[in-house]
């Protein structure tokens, strides 16, 4: 599959050395330089999450660097607003993009981090009813994807990745080479790893909030699941939507 010069731009740095070199997807652009900081924004934004054309909850998420690393947060909340019922999280990526601690809590009480530990990654699980944290060790390294529960911008992240391997420049065009990829990842709330595979599903028209767009697919399998992902070559890869069909779910960014 080829793209034109806005995908090719883009994924000349996709991922490179680390997850700010996604930034520039038309690097001549000078408005773009002008907001160029010491610590550039690669995404921001929310996702609303629809169960059978009903909103349940709403994502907001912030992806910037800071000095080297590529920092993700995330704060998943309820319709009814409440903050008891609220999750945060933030993942911490280096330049290379190899895990440098991610954290998760929720407002009702609770909380897990995990940190590379030599050959391992080490999940530090506190419960409220427990003084004592529990660890649990992972034989991952330390490039493994976070995919954690109900933070869809860790699909985002893991889309990136996955475009970045399969995607190279080719003179005035940049070809993806139609053939999936599997990741090992970490579900730190599930305390368990899985397997998933991801694949380019090529340019689809998708109807969002009543306009229709043409967007790039991207098919995410796992043993349980299969999803759909958008994301829109000419708008830095951005994650658009997300169709869970088993269990009749849309996430779509607002």
């Amino acid at each position: 599959m080829k793209f034109g010069i806005p995908i090719r731009c883009a994924l000349a740095l996709l991922l490179a050395s680390s997850l700010a070199a996604l930034a520039p997807a038309n690097a001549a652009d000078k408005k773009d330089k002008q907001k160029a900081t010491a610590n550039p924004i690669i995404d921001s934004g929310s996702f609303g999450i629809f169960i059978k054309g009903q909103r349940v909850a709403t994502e907001t998420f912030h992806i910037e660097q800071q000095n080297g690393a590529s920092i993700i947060k995330s704060q998943l909340k309820d319709t009814s607003g409440s903050d008891a019922t609220s999750q945060k999280s933030e993942l911490t990526l280096s330049a290379s993009g190899e895990l440098l601690r991610y954290e998760w809590s929720q407002s009702s009480g609770g909380s897990l981090s995990v940190v590379p530990d030599n050959d391992f990654l080490k999940e530090r699980i506190s419960t409220p009813n427990s003084s004592k944290p529990a660890e649990q060790p992972f034989l991952l390294p330390a490039v493994t994807p976070i995919l954690d529960n109900n933070f869809f911008i860790h699909r985002e992240v893991l889309a990136w990745k996955y475009l970045n391997a399969v995607c190279q420049p080719a003179g005035g065009d940049t070809k993806c080479r139609q053939e999936p990829a599997d990741f090992g990842t970490l579900v730190p709330q599930d305390r368990t790893s899985m397997s998933v595979r991801m694949s380019l599903g090529g340019k689809e028209k998708v109807t969002i909030r009543g306009t229709e767009r043409e967007l790039l697919r991207l098919n995410l399998h796992g043993d349980q699941f299969d999803w759909a992902l958008w994301v829109d070559e000419n708008d830095r890869f951005k994650l658009i939507k997300v169709s869970i069909p088993a269990d009749n779910t849309e996430v779509v960014r607002d």
